[in-house]
């Protein structure tokens, strides 16, 4: 390896921590060592794990200033002798050695400015990200999980020219990468250029800006160990197994634009460690042999001299060879549309000043169904606009749509048609410039500017819809065709056509039970993060992240008959109250790696369901209530059992089976099988405020079926109750059934 970039690197690796140094002494004197420590993000999310990567690395935890001397002793011990006073050799050892002291200053160093107040980092009139909070972590893992999201780009520094940054990180988001930007050279960054050139950041566009210095990007390899740590059913402590998780199983590289100093060499040697290799656009030396990193460590493709017909070319090679690079599976159905298509664009927004046309919502109604048909009644790859196109609207118009798609298919049935249909809402947001929201008749969509001046138009839809279904659903679909109505009166007419079409297809779905289905389904797309995980999804319960539903598992396992939802034959029944079958318990056993034996749906004390780290809410008994309190991911407050979601999160997750605590999908809560056997939802204390909001009808209804109608208001939440003392004081003010129904110990 190159004696030029060890040096580099070990002369990095001191002076971060000798900044380091400096600031914690300096913060100890002005805050004392009870300081509190926590990583938030800009919106005030926090992060699970604590400060993750020292934690993941050493099993330290970090809660209060005092906490940081001895992760900084073990940076220095890791440290070899100043470049002048050392003897160079030419093997990796030291300078990886370097990489993971320098992470670990780096993380002491974002930590002394979270107590300083200087974290999540704001630059005149823009505040950066900082780390990415645990509720968006599980919102990215699904999608990591099933292969919609292959990996995440790093990128550092700033490009040639504030086109060339727009191009690589638009490359990036095609390929479906996540995009997070940190770094400078003398003070100009790629955010400073994406910012010039109006593009969106933010979690909602998949382009995360966490700083303006290098040490930022350690958030970054944060968000790598909180994976590892929340889906790999990797405990604290053990990094050889956290490293070999992220080189086997996330796949993310760095993108150096510009000149390195020796901070950028320490910190690239400590991404290496994680089987993280760097492409750079400059001239660097190569380190081509494999070991660390699945390929090549360190690649030198200097801008200029990339073969090319101009900038935007020579753009996208640089990110086709960091893909290559990183040995990164693209997996993006090629849509024949004029702007960029992928799931990296699916949650973008189309704010108001950048308003082309708008479908729905105030505008008048908007409404998409998928219907199946008879093969022959179908033509493949027909599409229609019937009414006026986006040439016909003045600029910022808002009107009214109907997009009706007609599907045929051998192995088509009638209850895929709402799976099928959900899926528009995932095609239709992966266009470049268009946001989709709501379904059914509660449609909204917004098409900007800048994707109607590139030729955006509404045929497109129809390539996209086209093109997807057959792609993702070839299986069950081998006809497409699909109109989009924008006439007023044809659209009225078709809105109660699908009206009519939805009744009979709730009353159908309304109908499926547990007692009624002999067959329920498996979903093991968490197994890469929790290798003892399985859902067993019941038509009465989705699965743990609240994604999948039993007609989606269904759907997906007559899609492909291998992939991760099987079917699970209920077999003899064991236990009607706890829901204990035979087959469920064979099947769990033969695909938990043998470690789970039995395992019951309706119980929360005997054998609950394992969980994984992508569930939507965590149930934990309080004893000294006789019931239970289920806390959601999105709530962030201080709960009466004294744990937050993201402390809890560490001890539920992971694959365990742990009695009286579990995962769930928040509708769980409306079900009639929820807790069935200790009592059902009378037994509920505690529930986060923002699911009583979103579920108040199906709570009320819920309620009423349990014989008790005022119970939702009977139930505390963070507004009413934050300690032990509170919970119990208002349960005894509002009469709870729970404290005196019987013991549940």
């Amino acid at each position: 390896m190159s004696k030029f970039i060890a040096t580099q690197a070990i002369t990095g690796a001191h002076q971060t921590i000798e900044k380091a140094d400096k600031m914690y002494k300096e913060a100890l004197a002005k805050h004392g060592p009870d300081a509190v420590i926590e990583f938030k993000d800009s919106r005030g999310g926090p992060t699970a794990f604590h400060v993750p990567l020292i934690y993941g690395y050493t099993g330290i935890i970090i809660e209060k200033l005092g906490d940081l001397e001895k992760p900084l002793e073990l940076a220095k011990s890791l440290l070899p002798p100043t470049p002048s006073e050392h003897l160079w050799v030419p093997y990796l050892g030291e300078t990886l050695d370097s990489g993971v002291a320098t992470l670990y200053a780096e993380e002491i160093i974002k930590s002394i400015e979270f107590v300083n107040g200087t974290q999540p980092e704001v630059k005149g009139d823009f505040t950066y990200n900082g780390p990415i909070d645990d509720s968006q972590m599980r919102g990215w893992g699904i999608q990591l999980v099933d292969g919609r999201m292959p990996g995440f780009a790093a990128i550092l520094g700033c490009a040639k020219s504030n086109e060339v940054a727009v191009k690589i990180v638009r490359e990036c988001q095609s390929k479906g990468l996540l995009v997070f930007l940190a770094g400078n050279n003398n003070g100009r960054s790629v955010v400073d250029q994406l910012r010039e050139e109006g593009v969106e950041m933010g979690y909602d566009t998949f382009i995360v800006p966490f700083g303006s210095d290098t040490e930022a990007i350690v958030y970054a390899l944060g968000f790598a160990t909180r994976a590892a740590l929340s889906f790999g059913g990797v405990d604290a402590g053990d990094y050889r197994r956290i490293l070999l998780y992220n080189k086997f199983r996330c796949f993310a590289f760095a993108l150096v634009l510009g000149d390195m100093g020796p901070v950028d060499w320490a910190t690239g040697a400590g991404a290496i460690t994680f089987g993280f290799p760097a492409i750079c656009d400059t001239q660097v030396p190569n380190i081509l042999p494999t070991g660390v990193t699945r390929y090549e460590h360190v690649v030198s493709m200097p801008f200029d001299d990339i073969p090319g017909k101009d900038d935007m070319e020579r753009a996208e090679k640089l990110v086709d060879k960091c893909v290559e690079v990183r040995g990164i599976k693209v997996k993006i159905a090629k849509v024949a549309i004029p702007n960029s298509f992928g799931p990296a664009f699916e949650g973008e927004v189309v704010r108001r000043a950048n308003l082309q046309a708008e479908y729905g919502s105030k505008a008048g109604p908007a409404v998409e169904m998928l219907e199946m048909h008879d093969i022959n009644d179908i033509e493949d790859g027909k599409f229609e606009v019937i009414g006026p196109d986006l040439d016909d609207l003045k600029e910022g118009d808002k009107t009214y749509m109907a997009i009706k798609v007609d599907v045929a298919g051998r192995k088509m049935q009638k209850d895929f048609e709402p799976v099928l249909e959900r899926q528009i809402h995932h095609f239709v947001n992966g266009a470049e410039g268009v946001q989709h929201q709501g379904q059914r008749d509660i449609t909204w969509i917004r098409i900007s500017k800048g994707a109607f001046e590139k030729g955006f138009r509404l045929k497109h839809l129809g390539d996209i819809l086209h093109a997807n279904l057959h792609n993702q659903f070839g299986a069950i679909v081998d006809k497409v065709q699909v109109t989009v109505i924008t006439d007023e009166k044809k659209v009225a007419e078709f809105l109660e056509h699908a009206k009519e079409v939805y009744a009979e297809r709730d009353l159908r779905l309304a109908g499926i039970t547990d007692d009624s289905v002999d067959t329920f389904y498996s979903c093991a797309l968490c197994q890469s993060f929790a290798p003892t995980h399985i859902c067993v999804i019941n038509p009465e319960r989705t699965g743990l992240c609240g994604a999948y539903s039993w007609l989606d598992c269904r759907a997906a396992y007559e899609i492909n008959p291998t992939g991760p939802n099987q079917p699970v034959p209920k077999g003899k029944l064991i236990s009607q109250e706890a829901g204990e079958w035979e087959g469920v318990n064979q099947f769990v056993l033969e695909n938990s790696q043998r470690a789970i034996d039995r395992f019951t749906l309706y119980s929360v004390m005997d054998a609950p369901c394992t969980t994984c780290g992508c569930c939507e809410c965590i149930m934990m008994i309080i004893p000294e209530a006789n019931g239970f309190m289920v806390v959601s991911r999105d709530d962030y407050s201080e709960t009466p059992c004294g744990l937050k979601f993201t402390t809890a999160m560490s001890d539920v997750g992971g694959g365990a089976q742990n009695p009286g605590m579990m995962g769930h999908g928040k509708r769980y809560v409306t079900s009639d099988k929820f807790i069935s056997a200790e009592g059902g939802i009378k037994r509920l204390v505690w529930l986060s405020k923002n699911i009583k909001e979103e579920l108040a009808e199906e709570l009320k209804e819920a309620a009423i079926a349990a014989g008790d109608p005022d119970l939702i208001d009977k139930i505390a939440d963070g507004t009413t109750a934050t300690t032990s003392d509170e919970l119990m004081a208002f349960l005894e003010e509002k009469g709870h059934p729970a404290l005196t129904m019987d013991p549940i110990i």
